[in-house]
């Protein structure tokens, strides 16, 4: 698989976690991001970072200043440090590349297997 996530937990509202996506070193990531979907609901770009000019990120407006995404080329992984997490961040968080720098539109070639969050009140 070109993307595995991992670092999906239960948790506590006010709890944080650690997202990481492991690229293969085929998968070409101009651009990373990662997506939520929680039941019955559409698919959402949570952040999106830039792969060739690290400092370029953009976030939903739902989760600036909590979440922080972040990618280590050397280790070609890609992280979501998602702090004050609120009951309504619970979802499948996916992670997404391409050679297109899409943001935080749903149009990725690349997608990993997702790993839930549940976060309780």
């Amino acid at each position: 698989a070109p993307l595995v996530e991992s670092g999906g937990d239960s948790v506590q509202a006010g709890g944080s976690l650690k997202l990481s996506c492991r690229a293969s070193g085929s998968t070409y990531r101009a651009c990373m991001a990662w997506f939520r979907q929680a039941p019955g609901k559409e698919r959402e770009g949570v952040a999106s970072i830039d792969g060739e000019e690290i400092g370029r990120t953009r976030y939903a407006d739902s989760v600036k200043g909590r979440f922080t995404i972040t990618l280590d080329n050397a280790k070609n992984t890609l992280y979501l440090q998602m702090n004050s997490l609120k009951p309504e961040d619970t979802a499948m968080y996916y992670c997404a590349a391409d050679r297109i720098n899409w943001w935080l539109l749903p149009k990725y070639d690349y997608w990993g297997q997702g790993t839930q969050v549940t976060v309780s009140s």
